[in-house]
């Protein structure tokens, strides 16, 4: 007997996913697995509405301020990095034990 996949559990929402982002990244820095906990997304979805509220966040005057993921072994530091999400390997050593970047809305 196959076994049928459960419900995703919902989550009663009063406003929406970027709203609760900015409301969660102005308390401080924070990496994309604390924000998918706080908010209640999967992490992979935090760099896609990440994106664009750093675009939205232009007009209010504030910015999303990215704190470069770092190498653990050899403290290579990802600095040119556009992508938020976080690297697999360190570039340098190629070690696997990579912090996450961190992110926070600076006014």
């Amino acid at each position: 007997m196959a076994k049928r996949p459960r419900p995703h559990k919902l989550i009663e929402r009063h406003e929406t996913v970027r709203s609760a982002l900015r409301q969660v990244l102005r308390e401080g820095p924070l990496t994309a697995r604390e924000l998918s906990a706080r908010v209640g997304i999967s992490e992979k979805e935090v760099s896609g509405h990440l994106e664009h509220l750093a675009r939205s966040l232009k007009h209010s005057g504030e910015r999303l301020r990215v704190e470069p993921a770092q190498c653990l072994v050899c403290a290579f530091v990802f600095k040119e990095r556009t992508r938020l999400t976080k690297p697999s390997k360190c570039p340098a050593c190629r070690s696997e034990r990579v912090d996450p970047p961190r992110f926070v809305i600076l006014t």
